[in-house]
């Protein structure tokens, strides 16, 4: 059976997101180095996931803003993460000045969602 192995977004400090993502979801830095048309990428994530952050050449001024991708035809509408404590993870969201919303109990679990620094969507989601 397929999986996906990674994620690639595009972001303003790839270092940053990276951390961000360690302290709320305690992933792990994979590798980080020169990428695509002299830009720079982190992979922050576990042994066989991942999310890759790119950042173009210039960093973090040299970035266009998002467009509504939940309207754009290819776009990423967010990106879904399960954890074991939903409600230390919430926490942990607050802790970092990000918001969360769209809470909903159905079945067979819990979530929120919340955009990140770079407007970048995440579904936090437990079960059972």
């Amino acid at each position: 059976m397929a999986k996906i192995e990674h994620v690639n977004l595009t972001v303003r400090d790839p270092k940053a997101t990276a951390a961000l993502m360690g302290r709320l979801f305690g992933w792990e830095l994979r590798w980080e180095g020169p990428a695509l048309g002299n830009g720079y990428t982190v992979h922050v994530g576990t042994g066989d996931q991942y999310l890759a952050l790119y950042t173009g050449p210039g960093g973090a001024g040299a970035q266009v803003p998002a467009q509504d991708n939940y309207r754009q035809l290819g776009g990423l509408n967010h990106v879904g993460v399960v954890v074991d404590d939903l409600d230390a993870t919430e926490a942990q969201v607050r802790a970092e000045g990000l918001e969360p919303m769209n809470h909903a109990d159905y079945e067979p679990g819990r979530r929120f969602y919340f955009h990140d620094r770079d407007g970048v969507e995440y579904e936090v989601v437990s079960y059972g």
